[in-house]
């Protein structure tokens, strides 16, 4: 599937500044995929798949992690945790996405987990930093994704944590899985 056949697959799933946000998401995590030595046309797939669920209704979102073999505790958590897996469920048997990495970019980009590959990271990283992004901590994050993936990748699961925590939010596990994994690969370099 080429980027324009999934740009116009994903656009009547999203409101229209969501499109938006997917395709600066797409030319972030290209870049960054260049960068890094990441393949090209899974990691357009995957940005541009990234916010598939991003709209479903929530009953909707709820059956899918009821009926599949997903986490039942993503319930107990914001519902904008459950986009990420239900979209690469969604994205499989709607659209034929075979692609286990693309998959697992969709899964895994808002919550992050321990042992991302290198294509996870790209997509978590880039939805984190697309130009749209404006709020306290992106410019350094921006800044750090030039020169080192697990470290930029860090400071966003540092910044989440943070923020959700000053707003006396809960954290997904995986997050800090994220987070401890992501420390222990920036310590080693």
């Amino acid at each position: 599937m080429d980027r324009n056949e999934a740009l116009s697959l994903v656009e009547p799933h999203l409101k229209k500044p969501r499109f938006e946000h997917t395709k600066r998401v797409a030319d972030t995590a290209i870049n960054l995929a260049r960068l890094f030595g990441e393949d090209i046309k899974d990691t357009d797939l995957a940005a541009i798949f990234h916010d598939y669920a991003k709209y479903r209704d929530k009953e909707e979102l709820k059956r899918w992690i009821l009926t599949e073999s997903l986490p039942k505790d993503l319930l107990s958590y914001h519902h904008e945790l459950w986009h990420g897996p239900v979209g690469a469920i969604l994205v499989k048997r709607e659209l034929g996405v075979e692609n286990e990495q693309v998959l697992s970019a969709i899964h895994w980009h808002t919550t992050g987990k321990a042992g991302m590959s290198k294509l996870d990271k790209i997509i978590f990283l880039a939805d984190y930093i697309e130009p749209g992004r404006q709020f306290p901590g992106v410019d350094e994050v921006r800044e750090q994704a030039d020169k080192n993936l697990n470290v930029a990748c860090w400071m966003a699961s540092r910044n989440t944590i943070e923020f959700l925590m000053k707003k006396n939010q809960p954290i997904y596990p995986d997050t800090f899985h994220a987070y401890n994994d992501l420390l222990h690969q920036r310590n080693q370099n």
